[in-house]
């Protein structure tokens, strides 16, 4: 967890407790002055609203309008909602990655029910109470849209009468050469299961082992060492094995052997060696063995950011990848996502290879653990940006129903999201079913087969300087 998203935390904890303190405190004073069974009732409905509708960490207001800038390169229009259709105001440039800017207002309702837009067989949601700007994903939907015939619909919100269409268009990047880079098994599933799975020329590199937080193979016997050391090596085959799911052979694949929530301090040192925190292993070769090439990191095993940017450097050399699939510098606050494409920019500076473009993705946010909001299966809007971003395009390439099932297939085989989830979050989900309108797939029941089997996939471009 980033430095930034630890901060935002720890105020979120600190406003609740001084509610919870506030609360716990007027509930004294009528216990004292009423009868003595309304405290535990009150008690218990303020833990039930809580579940239902505070227990998102949400670590802005609602209110707050998303700053995007787009290149200036990306067509844009004003269009206009005239009897619920979208119309535009010029024709329609071609452009596959379309995003429409709007203004929404939640209903009295919305504040209670997760306010969303209907357009035209897809949904997207939004934060309850939301009043600001907002950009919907209207990827996909170009022949209804130019036709005039795109439906846009708000459910516990209002729509205004106007907004601003951007088209952005990309080659397919399909068909180029790529490297994506994952720090840990399953970020490339999650990310970009349907662009690797039609990949021309793809090869997946997994940073790190994962083997962190293993306590629950602790019930097999192991003590905190060996869970971790197993743990880490079955996501290490994950991480080999379900890209093949996706028709990504084993050749294809490397696993680099580093070790969770180490990358930043190996960056930071390069010449020190980061063992794993929990397994006490410090020799990454140990789960190279499938690897289809050998690295500079496989003469010691050592664990230093010298080897790491050595490997990378090697692999960039090797594949000669024309587009590199990581991690979003700003956007994604994970400790080892960051570090990994702090690494990549540190291996183009010494690499031979230079490749053409970045395609960025977030699997964590800093401000909003439920995006992408609302049920599996639907559009992904842009997320929460409330500071302006460097000035990137988009491409949002669309996965259609069959790839979508074999994403949540790929994600079931991924050890990590395997597992029932604890009782006080099954208990959180049913109060949100019952009160609050929340659907989760049956696929399972980790919150990422929700938020990332998608209709779409969303990558932010980024050209190279040469």
């Amino acid at each position: 967890m980033s430095l930034r998203k630890q901060q935002l935390l720890l105020r979120h904890r600190r406003h609740k407790r001084l509610f919870l303190l506030a609360s716990l405190a007027g509930l004294v004073a009528i216990g004292v002055f009423a009868v003595w069974w309304l405290v535990p009732l009150l008690l218990l409905l303020g833990w039930i609203a809580h579940e239902a509708w505070f227990a998102d960490h949400f670590f802005y207001s609602p209110q707050d309008d998303y700053q995007y800038g787009f290149p200036p390169e990306a067509a844009r229009q004003s269009v206009s909602l005239v009897k619920g259709r979208l119309q535009l105001s010029a024709p329609l440039v071609a452009g596959e990655t379309l995003i429409l800017e709007l203004y929404l207002r939640s209903t009295v309702v919305g504040r209670c029910l997760d306010p969303h837009v209907l357009l035209g067989d897809d949904r997207q949601d939004f934060e309850r109470g939301v009043f600001g700007r907002r950009y919907l994903n209207l990827s996909g939907q170009a022949d209804a849209l130019g036709k005039g015939e795109l439906w846009l619909k708000g459910r516990h919100c209002r729509l205004p009468v106007s907004g601003t269409l951007y088209s952005m268009h990309n080659p397919d990047y399909a068909e180029r050469r790529i490297m994506l880079l994952a720090p840990h098994a399953d970020d490339a599933e999650l990310a970009a299961f349907g662009l690797y799975s039609r990949a021309r020329d793809v090869v997946i590199v997994t940073l790190t082992q994962g083997e962190i937080e293993a306590g629950g193979y602790q019930r097999l016997g192991l003590n905190a060492a060996q869970a971790a050391r197993l743990k880490g090596r079955l996501r290490s085959w994950d991480s080999l094995a379900v890209p093949l799911w996706g028709g990504v052979s084993q050749d294809r694949c490397v696993q680099l052997g580093y070790y969770c929530l180490q990358l930043p301090a190996m960056l930071a040192d390069p010449g020190q060696s980061f063992a794993s925190r929990e397994s006490a292993d410090a020799d990454v070769r140990s789960v190279r063995r499938q690897n289809p090439l050998l690295m500079p990191a496989d003469a010691d095993g050592l664990a230093t950011g010298r080897n790491l940017l050595a490997d990378l450097v090697a692999l960039l050399e090797h594949f000669h990848p024309e587009v590199i699939v990581t991690p979003h510098p700003q956007l994604d606050p994970h400790p080892d996502h960051v570090a990994t494409t702090e690494a990549l920019a540190q291996a183009l500076q010494q690499s031979r290879w230079q490749p053409e473009i970045a395609l960025f993705y977030a699997n964590h946010l800093h401000d909003n653990d439920r995006w992408p909001m609302g049920p599996a299966g639907n559009g992904i809007a842009l997320p929460p940006a409330l500071a302006p971003l460097p000035v990137d395009g988009l491409w949002s390439p669309i996965l259609g129903p069959e790839v979508q099932l074999d994403k949540a297939m790929a994600l079931t085989m991924q050890h990590d999201l395997q597992g029932r989830l604890p009782l006080k979050k099954r208990l959180r989900r049913f109060i949100q079913q019952a009160l609050a309108g929340r659907r989760w797939p049956v696929t399972g029941e980790d919150e990422f087969f929700r938020k990332a089997v998608r209709r779409h996939e969303l990558f932010w471009v980024c050209r190279f300087r040469s």
